[in-house]
Parts: C-alpha cells; sequence; structure tokens
C-alpha cells in the first residue's frame, strides 16, 4: 500500500485534498485543520487603516473622512494629538461640520458646545455651553465624552484603528492593537536615506475591487505599459513568470520570477490586511525603492487611495527642482489610476448588479493571491459585518465633505500639468526672458 505525507497548499476541506488519491493510498492527515488556520490572515476588516499623511492635519484645522460609510473626523488637540471621534455632536447628534478648533478645543457649529481633552487624553470631555441656562447644566456636562478611535503617526502617516464600535474611553480596549504589521522599519524597510513623492486620489467604486487591482501586477503589461518609463513592461514584450506566495497570519506574498532566468526577481508585492500594500524589488533593507498604497473604504463606491513612492535614488533637492521630478512623478502616477479608473468602474457595476458570479469568473493559476484575497475578504465581511449603514447610501449628504480631493482623476491630473507649466516657465523661461531685457 502506497503511503505519502501531503504538502498543503490551499484546500477548502479535506475532501478536497483526497480526492486526487486513489482508494488504497494511506494520506497522513494530522493536524491539517491546525496547519490550514496557521495560513490564514488574522486580521479581518476591522484593524489599522492609514487615513492620511500626517501633514494633511493641519493646525487648528478639522479632517473630515469617513469608513464604511461612518462619519468621522481627525483634529490635533492642544497637545498636538491626533484624535479621531465621529462626526456627531452629543448634544443634539449635529455635525460638527461648519465648527472650529480653537487652542485644541472642538466647538459645534450647533449651539457652541466645546470639547476638550483631558488628563493623559483618553477622554474627550469637559463640554461647554456657557448661554445654556440648566440648573442641572454641570453634572450634565461630566458625564459627556464623544466617540472615538484610537488613532496613532507611524512613517509620517495617521492611523486609525477601526473596531466595531466606537468607545468614549480608549481605556476601554482591552487589548492594546498593534500597528507593527503597518511599520516599514518592521517589513525591513529602513526610509532615513529615502526620499518621497505622493498623491492621495478619489475613486467612486468599490474599495475591494482597487485592492484586487493593485494585487494584479501583470495587468501593469497591458494597461499600464505605454505609461510606466520602463522599456521590459510593454504588451509587445510579454516575459512569462514563475510565481512564490508566501502567507502568514499577517500578510500574503506573491514573489515573481522570470521564467527564462528562474534566480531573478522581476517584482514582489505584499498585501497587509485590512489597506495596505506593498510592492518592492529583492531585500527590503537594500531594495531602491519602495510603493506603499494604503486603500481607506469610505463607503459603498467611495474608496481613496494613498500613493507614496519611497526611493533611494535621485535624491538631490536641487536636482529634483530643476527636472520637475515630483511633478512628472505625480503626473505618472495619475495617468496610471485614470487608466485603471474606467475598468474599476465597470467591475464594479457589474460586482453590485450580481452579473459577475462564481461560475462566470474563472481564475488562473496567476490569480492565487487575488484568490486568497477574496477568500479572506468574504470570510471577513461576514464575521465583521462593517457595512452596517449601508442601508441608507440613498442619502449621500457628506459628499462634498469627506470627498475633499476630486473623484475625478482628470482634474487633479490637470491641475498638476498646469503646475509643471508653471514651474517650468519660473525656472527657465522667465529668467531668458529677464536675460533678454538686460541684453
Amino acid at each position: 500500500m502506497e503511503n505519502k505525507q501531503i504538502n498543503f497548499f490551499k484546500a477548502k476541506d479535506i475532501n478536497t485534498v483526497l480526492k486526487p488519491y486513489k482508494k488504497g493510498t494511506v494520506v497522513n492527515i494530522d493536524n491539517f485543520e491546525a496547519r490550514e488556520r496557521q495560513k490564514e490572515l488574522k486580521t479581518g476588516l476591522y484593524g489599522w487603516y492609514a487615513i492620511c499623511p500626517s501633514n494633511v492635519l493641519k493646525k487648528n484645522k478639522i479632517h473630515y473622512f469617513s469608513l464604511f460609510d461612518e462619519p468621522l473626523l481627525l483634529f490635533r488637540d492642544n497637545k498636538n494629538n491626533v484624535r479621531c471621534i465621529k462626526n456627531i455632536c452629543p448634544h443634539r447628534g449635529a455635525s460638527f461640520y461648519g465648527g472650529s478648533i480653537s487652542n485644541g478645543e472642538l466647538t459645534c457649529p450647533y449651539h457652541g458646545a466645546r470639547f476638550s481633552s483631558e488628563g493623559n487624553c483618553q477622554n474627550i470631555d469637559s463640554i461647554t455651553c456657557r448661554h445654556i441656562v440648566d440648573n442641572n447644566y454641570d453634572n450634565y456636562a461630566k458625564r459627556i465624552h464623544l466617540s472615538q478611535y484610537k488613532t496613532v503617526e507611524e512613517d509620517n502617516y495617521i492611523f486609525i484603528y477601526f473596531s466595531d464600535k466606537s468607545e468614549m474611553d480608549l481605556n476601554n480596549i482591552k487589548e492594546e492593537p498593534s500597528i507593527s504589521n503597518y511599520e516599514l522599519i518592521s517589513n525591513g524597510f529602513s526610509i532615513e536615506d529615502s526620499v518621497s513623492e505622493e498623491v492621495l486620489v478619489d475613486f467612486k467604486c468599490d474599495w475591494s475591487r482597487i485592492i484586487e487591482n493593485h494585487l494584479d501586477i501583470l495587468h501593469i503589461f497591458w494597461v499600464h505599459g505605454d505609461t510606466i518609463p520602463d522599456k521590459e513592461v510593454n504588451k509587445n514584450v510579454l516575459v512569462s513568470f514563475n510565481q512564490k506566495i508566501n502567507i502568514n497570519p499577517n500578510y500574503i506574498e506573491s514573489i515573481y520570477f522570470y521564467k527564462k532566468n528562474p534566480t531573478k526577481e522581476f517584482i514582489r508585492i505584499k498585501y497587509i490586511p485590512p489597506g495596505r500594500i506593498l510592492i518592492y524589488k529583492g531585500d527590503p533593507a537594500v531594495s531602491r525603492y519602495v510603493q506603499v498604497l494604503d486603500h481607506i473604504p469610505l463607503g459603498e463606491n467611495k474608496a481613496r487611495v494613498i500613493v507614496r513612492h519611497y526611493r533611494k535614488f535621485l535624491k538631490n533637492k536641487l536636482l529634483n527642482n530643476l527636472i520637475l521630478f515630483k511633478e512628472n512623478q505625480k503626473k505618472i502616477f495619475y495617468k496610471i489610476f485614470n487608466e485603471d479608473y474606467m475598468i474599476l468602474k465597470t467591475q464594479t457595476y457589474n460586482h453590485k448588479m450580481g452579473l459577475i458570479k462564481n461560475d462566470e469568473i474563472k481564475l488562473l493559476g496567476e490569480d492565487r493571491m487575488i484568490n486568497y484575497f477574496w477568500n479572506w475578504y468574504k470570510k471577513s465581511e461576514e464575521k465583521d459585518t462593517p457595512w452596517k449603514y449601508i442601508n441608507n447610501k440613498e442619502l449621500n449628504v457628506y459628499d462634498e465633505i469627506i470627498f475633499k480631493y476630486p473623484p475625478e482623476i482628470k482634474k487633479l491630473e490637470v491641475i498638476n500639468n498646469i503646475n509643471i507649466i508653471r514651474k517650468a516657465f519660473i525656472r527657465y523661461a522667465a529668467p531668458l526672458i529677464f536675460l533678454l531685457l538686460i541684453i
């Protein structure tokens, strides 16, 4: 009788694993379920989200956004700590939109209720409505706290820990959620000697489809072959790859090697749930660049993406200014996103209309990472149920507030192109004209 030890890679159940083996084959299935669980991502849709770069949140300014259609806002208190609260005043349930920040105190525009951070900044309390006449007001005010989520600043990003419910007292969070999985240094990257460019763009399409798109590295040959400045990335010079996938509870990583040269790496991509993707090449410690993409599920068919590109080349600031490297890099980013946009919008439409079904979509071998992502996403969505406000999607009250950046990428592209022309004129044409006038 034949005896085989199975190296389990991927299986929905034990019957799927046993199916290929003939009757009479003895298969060692000890600890099958335990080994399968070890390969599952432990983070669900509740977790750390990079909401914006640190420099977006200015002193005495409010940054409005949403997660899964829940209205939220960020501001800095009087100790420069970042606070994330529900955009709901506990006095009468109004929005803070139109309110203000002064000396770290948040003021509601409806009745002037003011909120400040106290003590170790675990609570946002001390409500003050000085014009209100109420004999029990002082006792009432002491019991008022704003609903909030934990925030952290890392790598010049502002993160919030989004969970099934906000807390009035952050001390109520029994287990301190670790952000180490998201830290670039924890992923092997040292960015002290790097420079970076970044863009923020909004999409009116499904958040999960954007992540799927960014996990699909090979579409760049077809969709972005004429945009990416790499002669080897073009649909006319298609290359075959071998793919290695690493899975553990913290991330999924896919590494692509050239099939004709199996030791030469093309690129690698790491997905850190719920919303971060890292794209780079080779050992992180010596990699010449890393592209960080953070995906923010603002709401149904509303998503924001932050792209930051760290690099260890062309670091001279004067040279970068002369060749307008930052502006030209942004131009490439916007063009790439715009090329993806129509695909993402049509996928979203087909997905929401129920036109995409399992038996109509045939994932290929190269789509293994996407398959892992969808398996994780569907399980997480069922377990966490983050879309609890989805039934009210027709209201769309916060669209103008939350879509701070133009939802159509073309507008951003035009603004950046005008900026390139303006700066080029100032740096090159203006001195020449001045010289001619002198002569």
